[in-house]
């Protein structure tokens, strides 16, 4: 039954006047979690919550492994300030009985609320009527009694919120009514935000953790004034380094993993009165390497990747800011090949002290 645009607001503020009147409304309880391994460069986290005879899940949670953080978000900032992961999306959350269950009681409860008239509790009848009489507009069906028929067929699916988004707003936008998704179907096309493999994708960015970028410097913590200070990377910071998100369900498997490559590492000398090598900051990988170590009996050497200080820091230091760069890219489900994401950085700054003498014994 089409309705205009009057009674599809009216059932958003259903909806919302559930959320208010209980707190645990499905938009409310996110359909997430990672539980740390004992190995500290993993976390996962297993389908969790209810279910029935059937064996249908009644929560979907994102699996977390590889080299991810153990809650929350990872280290790896990206090198494009416009790119975010999704803050929020929709995802499988109830199985049609399970779903019946928790939201005819949650309705039932708010009806019965004091106070609950007027806007509110038509809305919550609007609702009602949405998931029990087959109530719907032009592009979203209505169902009968809540399509406990096709239990084992499908899942209601619903908004899950990013919980390291930092903007409220954002993390809140996915605000569609739980909607059914038969099993092996994909999702209606206008919930734009419904989970896809990019998206698990970007999440496997935002929780991956990188080695820390520790520059080995020669000298190693004083250098003088004019000396070229040598810099490099240790082998063991060009590993590769791989994240995987999936979403695993009866009826719906995805699944992608992030890898992320070192690429470049740049300097910062912490002081305008200084130049690295090379100008512009940045020191290549060549021939599988960053850098050269030092080896005695090379100081008149311009080294490939260091830094020459102008003057002393006057018993001080100057923070020396190193950027490793990590071209990352990703692949999944249904992708055929490799598909770019932006590079990542981490950084980590070490206090120099430059002396004035013009020469050092090393």
């Amino acid at each position: 039954m089409p309705v205009n645009w009057s009674r599809r607001t009216a059932l958003s503020t259903g909806a919302v006047a559930l959320t208010l009147a209980l707190g645990t409304f499905v938009l409310a309880n996110p359909a997430y979690a990672v539980e740390p391994t004992g190995n500290d460069k993993g976390a996962s986290s297993d389908p969790q919550g209810g279910s029935d005879e059937t064996g249908i899940y009644a929560a979907a949670r994102i699996q977390y492994s590889g080299a991810v953080a153990k809650g929350g978000s990872g280290n790896v900032a990206s090198s494009d300030v416009n790119w975010t992961p999704p803050p929020c999306w929709y995802a499988p959350y109830l199985g049609a009985k399970d779903f019946k269950k928790k939201m005819s009681k949650d309705i039932d409860t708010s009806k019965n609320t004091p106070g609950m008239g007027g806007t509110a509790g038509s809305a919550i009848g609007e609702l009602e009527r949405h998931y029990e009489d087959d109530y719907g507009w032009t592009d979203t069906p209505g169902y009968k009694d809540y399509n406990v028929e096709k239990d084992g067929e499908g899942m209601f699916w619903a908004g899950v919120e990013n919980p390291d988004e930092p903007d409220y707003l954002k993390r809140k936008s996915c605000t569609d009514l739980p909607f059914w998704v038969e099993n092996g179907e994909a999702p209606p096309p206008q919930h734009e935000e419904a989970i896809t493999p990019e998206m698990l994708a970007a999440l496997a960015y935002q929780h991956m953790e990188l080695p820390d970028t520790e520059v080995t410097l020669a000298p190693e913590a004083i250098t003088k004034v004019n000396l070229p200070t040598w810099a490099w990377l240790d082998d063991a910071a060009f590993d590769e380094v791989q994240a995987t998100a999936a979403i695993n369900v009866p009826g719906f498997n995805i699944e992608a993993t992030t890898t992320a490559t070192p690429k470049s590492l740049t300097l910062d000398p912490g002081t305008e009165d200084a130049t690295t090598i090379p100008a512009n900051g940045e020191c290549p990988i060549v021939d599988g390497r960053i850098g050269e170590p030092y080896a005695k009996g090379r100081s008149d050497e311009t080294p490939p990747c260091g830094i020459v200080y102008g003057r002393s820091s006057n018993g001080g230091t100057f923070p020396l800011k190193a950027s490793l760069t990590w071209e990352i890219s990703w692949t999944g489900t249904g992708q055929a090949g490799p598909v770019g994401l932006p590079d990542g950085t981490i950084e980590a700054v070490q206090d120099i002290t430059v002396q004035e003498a013009q020469a050092v014994n090393r």
